[in-house]
């Protein structure tokens, strides 16, 4: 077997050579699955590409996302996280790239061959690349990061869409077995099973479906309830060559967040806190003796000096913990327009300057639930939560409680859904080709600015992470 090749060995990820590997990286949101937050648009990304495709044509539309996928993430990319001393990426990816729904189990070439090339250019630089299946037929989960329209995860309540996953694994283990970049498939993002019944059956018919192709893999396995839940594999043997992967977002590096250390919320959160939470999240791998995988975490930025400097901190605490535990990390999200990203959309660029009338409207109306406060649209949201606490006392939904229940049917649904219209007329004057590529291009590592204080605290993190190449 290939030196590179990562198996699990207790609460160790070891290469070929019985070396350990500590797996630092991050997300490439945003790319091969679309969120609101991080590249514009409001709402959910089939809206978005629907608003586009009306806009600009089939042809310009085409040229548009060959172009920004191929901007997006670059050999230049993975050559500038290599050199802060990372060693992977997980991708994100939508089930929309390999099949449409309405001609359900027929493969799209097209997908695995834009996969292909990611994890080409990772292997070139030395990194491993984790498959993350970030939104499945049916919605795994309430949010508009597995592109759903609604608030309800019908993934769980229909056979087909299930069926629709396991066939997917099932072409990507045949598509990618023996292949030494992929550390690993981690099977769902994010899981919002709200029964808790349903996640562990679906990821055993998974797990067997790839193990019968492909024994040699890791696997990844996101915690129901958004990566925070595992009560679900209790009293079950773990399942081999397998992390358990828990997502682990702080209040203070939330939109609405607070000081740190300080109060959000009602709660005070600092270095204790942080590793307090940290270690409840965890607690099922180091009992089970499995590796730990922060998969997503990661502050938002606001653009204020002292309160991103309080941001730095937060993060500073967290990778500090992480590698005292000899946590794996991977930060969520490497490229965005400015919220989150180690580089992002330069302000001026073509992309950011055309879409300015919808990101001030959708910062206005709060619309995206991630990265954008309600602050604006109190005097909607504070008697809606008002009005269902008083005469709903005891409804608590899943998975985080009556106020985000409200505010995902108002802000992101409500008031985001008509706003993709606004966003599809911002690119209906177009009537050129080099206009469009200017637009997708602004997102090419050459066009955009790098927050060098976020690159320098993670170099400084990094450690001897990788396996040598």
């Amino acid at each position: 077997m290939n030196d590179r090749f990562l198996t699990v060995s207790g609460t160790k990820i070891l290469d070929g050579t019985s070396k350990a590997v500590s797996l630092r990286g991050y997300n490439i949101g945003g790319f091969m699955n679309m969120e609101n937050f991080l590249t514009g648009f409001p709402s959910t990304e089939t809206l978005q590409r629907e608003a586009l495709l009306r806009a600009l044509g089939p042809d310009r539309y085409a040229l548009f996302f060959e172009r920004f996928m191929a901007s997006f993430f670059s050999d230049e990319d993975a050559r500038y996280l290599a050199s802060l001393g990372m060693n992977h990426v997980r991708i994100p990816f939508s089930y929309r790239h390999f099949e449409d729904d309405d001609r359900p189990f027929e493969m799209k070439e097209a997908g695995f061959t834009l996969l292909d090339s990611v994890i080409a250019m990772c292997e070139r630089h030395g990194l491993y690349a984790i498959l993350d299946l970030h939104a499945l037929p049916g919605a795994q989960n309430m949010h508009w990061h597995s592109d759903n329209a609604t608030h309800k995860a019908l993934f769980w309540q229909h056979r087909h869409f299930q069926d629709r996953v396991v066939n997917l694994w099932t072409q990507l283990a045949l598509r990618y077995k023996g292949n030494a970049t992929v550390a690993g498939y981690n099977i769902m993002n994010e899981p919002g099973d709200a029964s808790n019944a349903r996640i562990k059956p679906f990821y055993d018919r998974a797990i067997d479906a790839i193990r019968a192709i492909d024994p040699d893999h890791i696997i990844f396995l996101d915690g129901n309830r958004y990566g925070q839940d595992f009560s679900a594999f209790e009293g079950f043997e773990p399942y081999p060559n397998t992390v358990y992967a828990a997502h682990d977002y702080k209040l203070p590096g939330y939109s609405y967040g607070g000081p740190y250390p300080g109060i959000t919320r009602g709660v005070y959160v600092d270095r204790a806190n942080i590793e307090e939470t940290f270690l409840k999240r965890t607690e099922f791998m180091r009992k089970t003796g499995t590796p730990i995988w922060i998969g997503e975490f990661g502050p938002v930025f606001t653009g204020d000096l002292d309160r991103d400097a309080d941001r730095y901190h937060l993060l500073e605490d967290q990778l500090d913990i992480y590698n005292e535990h000899d946590a794996h990390w991977s930060l969520w999200a490497y490229k965005d327009i400015g919220g989150q990203g180690l580089v992002y959309a330069a302000a001026e660029s073509p992309w950011r300057t055309r879409i300015k009338p919808v990101t001030d409207k959708k910062a206005r109306l709060g619309v995206d639930s991630w990265g954008s406060s309600d602050a604006d649209v109190r005097y909607i949201m504070g008697p809606v939560e008002e009005t269902i606490a008083k005469e709903y006392p005891a409804f608590d939904p899943f998975p985080f409680g009556q106020q985000n229940w409200a505010q995902q049917l108002v802000r992101s649904i409500l008031l985001g859904e008509p706003m993709a219209e606004d966003f599809g007329r911002l690119f209906a004057d177009i009537d050129d080709d080099a206009t469009v590529i200017a637009l997708a291009e602004s997102f090419a590592l050459g066009n955009c600015v790098r927050r060098q204080r976020l690159a320098d605290l993670i170099a400084a993190r990094t450690g001897d992470a990788s396996a040598t190449p």
